[in-house]
């Protein structure tokens, strides 16, 4: 592969009240990782959303439902979960998505390694934070994504 194009289709900020092509419900976000992989992505970095309320979420039943709708049509395609501390601080919110397994199971989760200073809010990741999420990952056989 000479060439890792990674598509995020949500991202933690954008809602449909800012624009109405930001996917929020599993079939909007696996639908749209379905469009970007037909033109050659090889990535993707999922965020979750909570269906009723469209804000980020951490519940591992949300990301279970897009991987399996996106394994559906591509086994191969490399999958990463957001492991973000913007939005969800507490270790067992943000290391949740991890516990997927067998077909399910991401091969990446995004891993911050300092905390990030946004313009209306901080994502903070403590030394120990990311020490405890690096050592779940390696436990559970998840590659890391690092962002610095």
């Amino acid at each position: 592969m000479d060439l890792i194009v990674n598509f995020t289709p949500t991202g933690m900020i954008p809602t449909k009240e800012m624009t109405p092509h930001v996917p929020e419900s599993v079939n909007e976000i696996v639908e749209d990782v379905h469009e970007a992989w037909e033109i050659g992505i090889s990535m993707v970095h999922l965020h979750a959303r909570d269906e009723r309320t469209g804000e980020p979420t951490y519940k591992v039943e949300v990301y279970r439902d897009s991987i399996e709708g996106i394994r559906k049509f591509s086994k191969d395609l490399v999958v990463c979960v957001s492991l973000s501390g913007r939005t969800f601080q507490e270790f067992e919110k943000r290391a949740e998505p991890l516990q997927l397994d067998g077909d399910l199971k991401p091969d990446m989760g995004s891993l911050t390694l300092s905390s990030v200073n946004f313009n209306r809010m901080a994502s903070m990741s403590s030394p120990s934070m990311i020490q405890s999420l690096a050592r779940e990952m390696k436990r559970r056989g998840v590659l890391a994504e690092l962002e610095a």
